[in-house]
């Protein structure tokens, strides 16, 4: 079996449909398989590239304001002067003006992180950068029990790519009585999390009265990215490591993970949370 990028959908499109062998209990069969695009897609400032990352042809200007945001670039969506995504043969190049002053501010942070090392994330340009402090969240918001169970619920719903695919992350952010506001999709989960960011930037929804959700485990720069838009809890089905715990807690964020059902654990700053039974 031979397998072609050759057509515009391999390139435009989140979705891309592939011939497979399906062994199955009741014999082999030959049928079509629904795969999640991957593809490169660089964030540019002022035409030089910052950052190149593998992540699904999707929600490309939410991604690119939502990095800018996160990673701390700019202090809000004012200081972008424009975004202009490019389709590429290889991939999209989105290319970000900064106004004046971000742009002053950003290069004087690329002069004074350039160096030899590199860890890998997201750009980042410094090991120093990669355990940079997060903002302190404070917020007197609370979630119930059955506020929770129910948050994981409502993104399972928003999850139109996974459904098709089984293999892209979700981020969404959910408001008591009101369900999940926004939801994006991506292969990789820090992605998804800055398509959300951007999102929430553009229809101005103040992440300080809600929970981030995610489907991923939860790392430190899931932390980060959630310290970035001021939320103070983080709802996850997987778990998280060691560095994201110390992290939550350092930054008075409440981490919530492994939800299974109604089962779940609190890690840090449990008291926003209101259990449904007496704890031992």
């Amino acid at each position: 079996m031979q397998n072609r990028l050759s057509d515009a959908e391999a390139v435009t499109s989140p979705l891309a449909s592939f011939p497979r062998l399906a062994q199955r209990r009741d014999g082999v069969r030959q049928e079509p398989r629904t795969l999640p695009e991957e593809t490169a897609v660089a964030l540019s400032y002022g035409g030089t590239t910052h950052a190149v990352m593998m992540a699904t042809p999707a929600d490309l200007e939410d991604f690119a304001l939502g990095f800018s945001l996160t990673e701390g670039i700019i202090a809000s969506p004012d200081e972008i002067e424009s975004i202009d995504v490019q389709d590429l043969e290889v991939g999209f190049d989105v290319q970000i003006r900064l106004k004046d002053t971000a742009n002053h501010r950003f290069e004087a942070r690329r002069r004074r992180l350039a160096g030899p090392v590199g860890c890998g994330l997201c750009g980042i340009e410094s090991i120093e950068e990669a355990m940079r402090d997060v903002p302190s969240v404070a917020s007197g918001f609370r979630l119930t029990h059955d506020q929770i169970v129910e948050s994981v619920r409502l993104l399972s719903e928003k999850q139109v790519l996974h459904r098709a695919t089984g293999a892209v992350h979700a981020a969404g952010i959910y408001r008591p009585g009101e369900g999940i506001l926004a939801a994006r999709e991506d292969v990789g989960r820090h992605n998804a999390l800055d398509k959300l960011a951007g999102a929430l930037s553009r229809m101005k929804i103040d992440a300080r009265e809600c929970a981030v959700v995610i489907t991923s485990r939860v790392s430190v720069e899931m932390v980060q990215k959630s310290a970035a838009i001021g939320a103070p809890i983080i709802i996850a089905v997987s778990a998280p490591t060691a560095l994201a715990v110390r992290t939550a807690e350092a930054a008075g964020i409440t981490l919530v993970a492994l939800v299974r059902g109604d089962e779940y654990d609190v890690f840090t700053h449990d008291e926003r949370i209101g259990v449904s039974d007496h704890v031992a």
